[in-house]
């Protein structure tokens, strides 16, 4: 290939396999520089992100046999490193909207305090166990199939914890085949020998009316069962 010289030789110099070798390796050197400062660019979630002008989000309803009317829990999430395989969604903020007032100022409070925390970064899935530990002291109350909710700031914590399992951020303990076919024939089992058949249980979410709350899952399905208090539930089980 010819190429034309506009300037004056003044040196020239031949390469060896030794200057290839040298050529290579700095040019691998480079790469790996700008590798390690791409790999500094990666957008962590903390208060100063700018907020975008449109967010992601899923809206939750909750009705609760100790309101009249339910309550909207709206979270809207965040995309950091959009298109990179650091891409990672997270909460940003969060409305509850309802028709009933009584709880409106608490309700308001409690959303931009959640809202504050998300906005922070870091490890936030601490605010769901905080959250689902709060009781009522005139009680608490079962949801249809079964789940016992001690107020209605857990059942706020419980949506925020189906949201963050949806995204990635909270691992789902769930049943393989195995274990639910088991659970499912032992549960046959417990009604047959009380006599009870899928209707009469429907209103106990398919478990035993007999059945006690389960420590793990908050759900009225812990039964003696093989001599051990064990969950048709979750599994869970006294004797592990």
């Amino acid at each position: 290939m010819v190429k034309k010289i506009s300037s004056k030789i003044t040196g020239y110099q031949v390469k060896t396999a030794e200057s290839l070798d040298v050529e290579a390796a700095r040019i691998a050197t480079e790469e790996e520089v700008a590798a390690q400062q791409k790999k500094a660019e990666v957008v962590r979630m903390h208060e100063s992100v700018q907020r975008p002008d449109m967010l992601v989000g899923s809206t939750y309803k909750v009705k609760t046999p100790v309101t009249e009317h339910a309550m909207y829990i709206t979270i809207n999430d965040i995309i950091l490193n959009e298109g990179t395989e650091h891409e990672a969604r997270r909460p940003f903020e969060v409305f509850i909207n309802s028709k009933n007032m009584d709880n409106f100022q608490w309700v308001v409070a409690l959303t931009r305090l959640i809202s504050a925390v998300f906005r922070k970064g870091g490890d936030t899935t601490f605010m769901v166990e905080e959250l689902k530990a709060v009781f009522d002291p005139k009680g608490g109350y079962f949801k249809p199939g079964g789940i016992f909710m001690p107020s209605i700031v857990a059942e706020i914590g419980h949506a925020i914890e189906r949201h963050m399992q949806m995204i990635g951020m909270i691992k789902t303990d769930n049943l393989d085949d195995n274990q639910i076919e088991f659970l499912a024939k032992k549960r046959a089992e417990i009604d047959a020998a009380q006599g009870k058949s899928e209707d009469s249980n429907a209103e106990h979410g398919g478990f035993p009316e007999s059945a006690s709350v389960c420590a793990k899952c908050s759900t009225k399905a812990l039964v003696l069962m093989d001599g051990c208090m064990t969950c048709l539930s979750c599994g869970d089980s006294k004797c592990g």
